[in-house]
């Protein structure tokens, strides 16, 4: 397919689409496949081409149940459009693909790459080996190549950012096949992390959010058992940081100093998403859950007394496997206690792979959609309450953007206030951008958002408004089109020196 030399391009763009499942790991690995594919020449297909682009990209998740039929559903859509589409591709990774590597192209022959957690980098070379051997590319590696964050990336916001901090987990929680599918926990060095978070400030990123499996368990490559409190506290001398938050920590390396660290750190947001996933002792116990209710509702007491504005969310199973109506009583019991501002509730679902697919005592399907009614109904009156508490306080709100679905009809703006809680606000009469940040008084508090009426009582634009109107006014780069031959991906550029940074949820 290739003649003379191989780094010639063609004077054609080529568009893609990516299109991802799962955690917020998934959502940032999607934005460095996003910035390989853009850097190898390819641009973003329009929003809501539904697969009407020349590469389409499934970034998957392999944590419900029913992930592998969604995909297989989805491909089948577009096995009918690749038809009609010569030169079409389709490409699927992600915690799936790494799980299903043999599987997939045997059952959808139409996908042209398929490629794990631990390879995204090669992605643009698997294209177009499949394009010029005309057959399937399928390479997983068995452990990681290269840490992901020194990939290129696509950002979606020009004012928040994400910062991988580790990936891969050490634990061996019975209902999660995360460890199997990513990996150890592998640390980076913590100066890179540091280069990171600076480089992308001096872009206009005024929030960032370090991101990891376990993210409070950095450091145990280093044997430095503060190593997270420490990252925290550097986070609080960078110039320009507004903002910094963390998810998912694991309660079982929640320790007094990274409390300590975030009450004492005024950038670090008072805000904290930490999974209990039930409790009850006999079942956190069946979920190979290192801690017990006490030791949870322990750290809760300690993070409201040194920050007692801290809004705190979390994650419950329901129904998982032996669960009684006693150990569902206890997790009533532990939301009670804990008044959590928002949870996010699932309903248990076999995850192939994991010791608990097959584990005696699976709970009926009716028993555990009531239970799950009764727990949403609780969480949803003690988070207006908490809401309703907000109601009179003022609060510094960082506009954001696609936040809110009715804002052109109310002529509102959204953002969120320091503790993440989502706040619609009256639109002010100056011109602000997101990124910028608005003061406002609360007036009524529903229970997953808040609301102020009035006029903003003040508006700060920002250096990362001016990022944001910067993005959206310059006129999209033009490639001069996708390599006909194997691209010169190679080692990226390094990020700029420092002056002086799965499921996520598990």
């Amino acid at each position: 397919m290739t003649s003379g030399n191989r780094s010639e391009a063609v004077d054609v763009q080529k568009s893609y689409e990516v299109r991802t499942y799962g955690c917020q790991m998934n959502v940032h690995d999607s934005e460095r496949l996003s910035g390989l594919l853009e850097g190898a020449g390819y641009v973003r297909a329009p929003e809501g081409s539904d697969g009407d682009a020349d590469v389409v990209v499934f970034n998957t998740c392999a944590v419900r149940e029913n992930a592998d039929n969604k995909l297989y559903g989805n491909l089948g859509r577009l096995a009918p459009m690749k038809t009609k589409r010569p030169g079409m591709q389709i490409a699927v990774g992600g915690c799936l693909a790494q799980k299903d590597r043999d599987t997939i192209v045997r059952r959808a022959p139409w996908v042209d790459v398929v490629f794990g957690t631990h390879n995204i980098g090669k992605l643009p070379v698997l294209l177009e080996r499949a394009r010029v051997q005309e057959e399937a590319q399928v390479e997983i590696a068995e452990s990681l190549e290269a840490f992901p964050s020194t990939l290129p990336t696509r950002r979606e916001s020009a004012y928040a950012a994400w910062v991988s901090i580790s990936v891969g987990c050490n634990n061996t929680c019975t209902f999660c096949i995360v460890p199997a599918l990513r990996g150890k926990e592998k640390d980076r060095r913590t100066g890179d992390i540091l280069a990171e978070i600076e480089a992308l400030v001096a872009e206009g990123v005024s929030e960032i959010t370090l991101l990891g499996q376990n993210v409070n368990a950095y450091g145990s490559d280093i044997g430095d058992r503060e190593a997270f409190s420490k990252l925290l506290r550097a986070c609080g001398t960078i110039e320009g940081l507004e903002r910094v938050r963390f998810t998912s920590p694991h309660p079982r390396d929640f320790t007094d100093d990274v409390i300590a660290a975030m009450a004492e750190t005024p950038n670090v947001m008072p805000q904290l998403h930490m999974p209990m996933q039930s409790g009850s002792d006999t079942i956190l116990k069946a979920m190979r859950r290192s801690y017990r209710q006490e030791r949870f509702l322990g750290i809760i007491e300690k993070v409201r007394a040194a920050m007692p504005d801290a809004a705190i969310s979390t994650d419950i199973i329901v129904g998982f496997p032996g669960e009684t109506e006693e150990d569902f009583e206890q997790t009533l019991h532990a939301v009670r206690e804990a008044r959590f501002a928002n949870a996010f509730t699932f309903q248990y679902s076999k995850r192939p792979g994991t010791p608990a697919a097959d584990m005696e005592g699976q709970v009926p399907k009716e028993v555990v959609q009531e239970r799950y009614m009764r727990l949403s109904a609780l969480q949803e009156a003690i988070s207006w309450e908490e809401n309703k508490k907000q109601v009179g306080r003022t609060l510094d709100v960082m506009v954001a953007e696609g936040e809110g679905r009715k804002d052109g009809a109310t002529h509102r703006l959204s953002g969120r206030a320091p503790d993440n809680r989502l706040v619609h606000f009256t639109k002010p009469s100056q011109d602000v951008r997101p990124g910028d940040v608005v003061t406002v008084e609360i007036t009524y508090a529903a229970p997953h958002h808040l609301l102020a009426e009035g006029a903003p009582l003040g508006v700060r634009r920002t250096r990362s408004g001016d990022a944001w109107e910067k993005r959206t006014a310059a006129p999209a780069p033009q490639p001069a089109g996708v390599m006909l031959g194997l691209p010169g991906i190679g080692a990226p550029a390094p990020l700029p020196a420092a002056a002086t940074p799965g499921c996520a949820r598990d």
